[in-house]
């Protein structure tokens, strides 16, 4: 089997991560993966790496149409078996426009849990044998959207558990972020976007902030929000306990220093770091929202609160910033969820019966 990949984010965040732990385990199983990416993007070195062919074009988005008449060409050259479009950005239309005009059948992954229009269901999932969800909760979207059930796989996202169980030295992770000793480490790692609720913690940490006069907090992602959310943290007197860190691609080392990890979105599809968290031991307070509740479970490895609720998210935080024991609890739960059901092996099987699916070979082994 040759399967062709479409990922068109140029950054290795959440979605383009999956990509490449799934391309890596596709390799395992005898099924060879191809990768279509935008040039000089992460995700190209990180799968070239793995001894993957990739291939870098050039993009200029959403109405980029030379992207469906490249599909075309590289299917038909290289003798691919089926298409697999990871993104947005209009890849999830030109991608399997491309396909259809090779005659491949293709898949399409989402990642997001926004409700979709009349016309996208007739329309762009038309172009689709199947799409692969990455939580139940995106699935029920689609089909409250109008997509046939049986056109939906849900596949979770997983997270490759060991990486983050052999965190920096704490001395160290101070340090680089210029912390005290006695430091309560309250982080989000997300993308500065709206959706995903920084404005809101910023809001809370107001109060918590002053209650708490051990916690400082770290904002780990970057995006279009990064100059306004800058402004209001000085506007409110907080740059000397709130950073904006950026984007780390040693996360993984970094995060089982957190004490608790927020995540006050108003959507999310499932949110990998937070399975990311969960396998380090880090307690969570997250919304009630999309895939959240597919990974923290309320009273099990964090607190759930109501999007948009800052009283309730206030209370969490607080809550969990002085009982340390209840962290512990928590944290100690977590690492056991990410390691029986979000692993990298249940997200690639996951897959590949999807494939086969498709493609009419329901045999187990690669090829």
């Amino acid at each position: 089997m040759k399967v062709l990949h479409i990922e068109m984010g140029k950054h290795l965040y959440g979605g383009a991560r999956q990509v490449a732990y799934l391309i890596d385990g596709l390799n395992k199983e005898g099924i060879e993966s191809i990768l279509l990416t935008p040039k000089s993007s992460a995700i190209a070195a990180e799968v070239s790496a793995l001894g993957n062919k990739v291939i870098e074009v050039s993009y200029s988005g959403d109405l980029d149409i030379r992207l469906a008449q490249r599909v075309k060409k590289h299917v038909l050259d290289l003798d691919i078996d089926l298409v697999h479009v990871h993104s947005r950005r209009g890849a999830d239309i030109w991608g399997g426009v491309g396909s259809k005009w090779a005659g491949v059948p293709a898949i399409l992954s989402r990642r997001v849990d926004n409700p979709e229009g009349i016309r996208s269901i007739k329309h762009k999932y038309a172009l689709y044998a199947q799409v692969i969800t990455i939580s139940e909760g995106i699935k029920e979207v689609l089909i409250e959207n109008g997509l046939s059930p049986e056109r939906i796989s849900c596949v979770r996202s997983a997270f490759i558990a060991k990486d983050s169980q052999h965190p920096m030295p704490r001395a160290e992770f101070l340090q680089r972020f210029h912390l005290p000793a006695n430091a309560f480490v309250l982080a989000t790692v997300a993308q500065l976007i709206p959706r995903k609720g920084h404005e809101l913690l910023i809001n809370c940490l107001v109060d918590l902030l002053g209650k708490h006069t051990n916690m400082h907090v770290l904002f780990f992602g970057d995006g279009a929000e990064k100059a306004a959310l800058a402004k209001m943290i000085e506007t409110l007197g907080l740059s000397n306990r709130l950073q904006l860190v950026g984007f780390h691609d040693d996360l993984n080392i970094l995060i089982g220093n957190i004490d608790l990890l927020v995540h006050p979105a108003y959507t999310e599809g499932l949110g990998v770091s937070l399975i990311q968290a969960s396998a380090a031991s880090v307690p969570i307070v997250a919304s009630n929202v999309g895939g959240i509740p597919e990974i923290v479970r309320d009273n099990e490895n964090g607190l759930l609160v109501p999007p948009g609720d800052q009283e309730a998210l206030t209370a969490a935080i607080d809550r969990l910033a002085g009982d340390k024991e209840f962290r512990n609890q928590l944290g100690a739960r977590g690492k056991q969820i990410a390691e029986k059901e979000f692993s990298v092996e249940i997200m690639v099987k996951g897959n590949i019966e999807v494939y086969r699916k498709v493609l009419g070979k329901p045999e187990a082994t690669g090829g």
